[in-house]
């Protein structure tokens, strides 16, 4: 093989010695340099391909001490949003936390944030699918868990385009108009009585989804059993999806299923799946019968033309559809109601807020009318409200965590391929380095601010950021405005005798109050007629 090598032919060997020695005739100079160069030739060569050192990426970021296996499973703490401060606090903004198989890490600084989520957006814009989100999401078919590509751009543009973008928002007004009235009429009827706040809240969101979804909404007398039903549902999936789970970090496991989890996801799917059958069952029957007018569209009706329209590369499948109708139905209802809990929790407890954001509301609304959408622009310490909400309680306390689809290095660390990445939005928003007095409520703050949910601003940024960012921040935003300004301007919210009020966390994938507000409304409004 050395003798192919341009170095070591006869004939550069020969012209190398006519130029460089005195006298071409001197054998006993060509045996001497042949000798001393052969070697070094070999040697280059080897250390060329062989001995050379490769090249050293950083280390891992410090984390602590696991044990043999498992790593650091035994150790997490439930609440998962507060554990991972704490350990940032003594092990720094960027750490690894060795999860059975699986590399975990920690992001709790704005810097990291967005070397993560902007920087190197596209190396993590995967997801690491849990063995629950899989189960849920139709193998991970959603807009969620789908690997980022040509499949996740096709979900996004239909989610953005056809379901949540301002116009069909605006088309769909009546509807949350409609529901947020039943529900003021229902609390009305239940003036000077204990009324499960979220609760109620989670059953208005629920019924405007899914009238925009298939024109179908809850009804019954009980109005509040049928909430608490479907709100135990949509709580227990996103328990589970965000519950650490054997499975997930020892794959070898995940057949045995030794924590139940997927099998518990499954039996919650089933339920919705059922009704998402017969819905689409009743749509194509209908549509069969020319019993759709231009005028009575629906999602799911947009849905199924565009199944059945769909791009060849990449089509938009039944399995496809039925994963977004979950995702609208799962990921729009429990983070919304759950976010307006937190809302009047922390308003109650500061009455100077409340007060505030009445006087507001009767100097843009007025006490002889209703809370109307077009009024929540005129708003703005209302607006003050639900950002300061969002930074004290972040509907997604770690966001979804992420996946590099390549190793890649963060602040000066090895992030490996694979990893799974928690991002702590909700240290960050919680960061005295960054906000003065962060474990106040206090909306001042916001007022005439640079604050928003772009996402570019990685001090604060409740929705995420970069091409995974929460697809609906606007229907969230419409829905929290519409819904906090409409009960807390037409009642007046006490606490039931004897209570205190607490607005402490329950972790999940999806933060909630970890006790319910339970509250007793009373009336503002001048004319009665007004709750009808």
């Amino acid at each position: 093989m050395l003798q192919n090598l341009p170095i070591f032919s006869p004939h550069a060997w020969s012209r190398w010695f006519q130029t460089t020695t005195a006298d071409a005739g001197d054998d006993l100079a060509r045996v001497f340099l042949t000798s001393a160069l052969v070697p070094l030739a070999i040697a280059w060569f080897l250390y060329i391909f062989f001995l050379r050192p490769k090249k050293v990426h950083p280390p891992l970021p410090p984390g602590p001490l696991g044990l043999p296996l498992v790593g650091n499973l035994p150790f997490l703490d439930p609440e998962l949003h507060t554990y991972f401060s704490a350990l940032a606090q003594t092990h720094g903004p960027i750490l690894t936390l060795r999860l059975g198989n699986k590399i975990g890490v920690v992001i709790t600084s704005p810097a990291a944030a967005r070397e993560v989520l902007k920087d190197h957006d596209v190396i993590f814009a995967n997801r690491d699918v849990t063995v629950a989100g899989r189960e849920a999401a139709y193998g991970g078919s959603d807009i969620v868990w789908t690997p980022y590509g040509p499949e996740w751009r096709m979900l996004r543009k239909v989610c953005v385009r056809e379901m949540l973008s301002n116009a069909t928002l605006d088309s769909v007004y009546t509807l949350r108009r409609r529901e947020l009235r039943r529900t003021i009429n229902y609390i009305y009827s239940r003036v000077g009585s204990r009324v499960n706040v979220g609760e109620q809240m989670f059953l208005t969101v629920l019924n405007v989804i899914t009238s925009m979804l298939w024109g179908g909404t809850v009804r019954g007398k009980d109005r509040g059993s049928l909430g608490a039903e479907f709100r135990q549902v949509v709580t227990e999936m996103t328990e589970l999806v965000g519950k650490p789970n054997l499975s997930d970090f020892f794959p070898g496991l995940a057949r045995f299923d030794l924590q139940g989890i997927r099998e518990q996801m499954k039996g919650l799917a089933k339920r919705f799946d059922r009704i998402f059958d017969v819905m689409i069952d009743q749509r194509l029957r209908l549509d069969g019968q020319g019993g759709t007018t231009t005028e009575s569209k629906d999602f799911l009706q947009v849905l199924l033309k565009l199944k059945d329209d769909g791009e060849a590369k990449t089509p938009l499948t039944m399995t496809h559809l039925k994963a977004l109708l979950m995702d609208m139905v799962v990921g729009g209802t429990d983070t919304t109601s759950n976010t307006v809990e937190f809302a009047v929790a922390e308003m109650m407890n500061k009455p100077e807020v409340m007060r505030k954001a009445q006087q507001e509301l009767e100097t843009v609304v007025g006490k002889d009318n209703i809370v109307e959408e077009f009024h929540i622009h005129k708003l703005p310490y209302l607006y003050a409200i639900m950002k300061e909400t969002l930074r004290l309680h972040p509907t997604l306390p770690l966001l979804v965590p992420h996946c590099p689809s390549e190793t890649c290095i963060v602040g000066g660390y090895t992030i490996p391929k694979g990893a799974r990445v928690f991002v702590n939005a909700w240290a960050i928003h919680r960061d005295p380095l960054i906000w003065e007095n962060p474990l106040e409520f206090d909306p001042d703050r916001f007022l005439n601010s640079k604050w928003d949910y772009s996402g570019n601003d990685f001090h604060y940024f409740p929705f995420g950021s970069g091409r995974r960012i929460c697809a609906g921040t606007a229907m969230a935003e419409r829905m929290f405005m519409y819904a906090l300004a409409s009960i807390v301007h037409s009642f007046d919210w006490k606490l039931p005798e004897g209570e205190k009020l607490d607005v402490s966390e329950k972790f999940g994938i999806v933060l909630k109050k970890k006790i319910p507000l339970v509250a007793i409304p009373m009336p503002r409004l001048s004319d009665p007629g007004l709750y009808e």
